[in-house]
């Protein structure tokens, strides 16, 4: 990335507050449905328990359920950071690590987010 690019990207960062990252995956097809099974119950603690996790959501594509997205945003990098670091995402990551066949980690930076309660 260039210099110019970084520290733009890195003032858009700080301007919008948020952090988003966005996992690509692609997840070992005899493994899905535990893989679902763990993610459900990894994503609703870490909303549940955690001030910084304003949204996790976890998508497979429609015709590719093996290829499984998650929109992550945080109130900030810090809270991501102590996101990685808590007790149910390590149980996570342990738990289906050798379910997941490739990952894709993207930073993002918010152009617009939307949502209505559920």
């Amino acid at each position: 990335m260039a210099a110019e690019t970084q520290d733009r990207y890195l003032q858009n960062r700080y301007m919008q507050g948020q952090y988003v990252r966005i996992a690509e995956l692609e997840i070992d097809p005899a493994q899905l449905e535990n893989f679902k099974s763990a993610i459900k119950e990894s994503v609703e603690t870490s909303v549940r328990v955690e001030p910084g996790v304003l949204v996790l959501y976890a998508v497979s594509e429609n015709y590719d359920p093996d290829r499984i997205t998650v929109f992550e945003v945080y109130t900030s990098e810090d809270a991501y950071k102590t996101h990685l670091e808590t007790p149910h995402f390590r149980k996570f990551r342990a738990a289906t690590d050798a379910m997941v066949k490739s990952r894709k980690l993207l930073d993002a930076v918010p152009i617009a987010l939307g949502a209505k309660g559920k």
